[in-house]
């Protein structure tokens, strides 16, 4: 299996796996919110072969690019992060 990014691509942008593990869930979670609400309002507007293109990469699929591209980044302030 291989899995793409890379884990040391994705290590180098953050300075922990166990960060790396909540941000990228945290991103995930912000994707699939957007994912859904974009769909709710798909379903009125386009056709179903549209809406599946929509949903067809997993949101943590998506959290990781961002990550290892640094689109995505964060900031740690006094025990957790922003």
């Amino acid at each position: 299996m291989v899995i793409n990014p890379e884990i040391d691509l994705l290590l180098s942008k953050v300075d922990s796996k166990y960060t790396l593990c909540i941000l990228a869930a945290r991103r995930a979670r912000q994707i699939n919110d957007m994912l859904h609400g974009v769909r709710d309002q798909a379903l009125l507007t386009m056709a179903p072969g549209q809406i599946g293109q929509l949903t067809s990469t997993k949101p943590l699929s998506l959290a990781l690019e961002e990550i290892a591209s640094g689109d995505v980044g964060y900031e740690r302030v006094e025990d957790s992060y922003k």
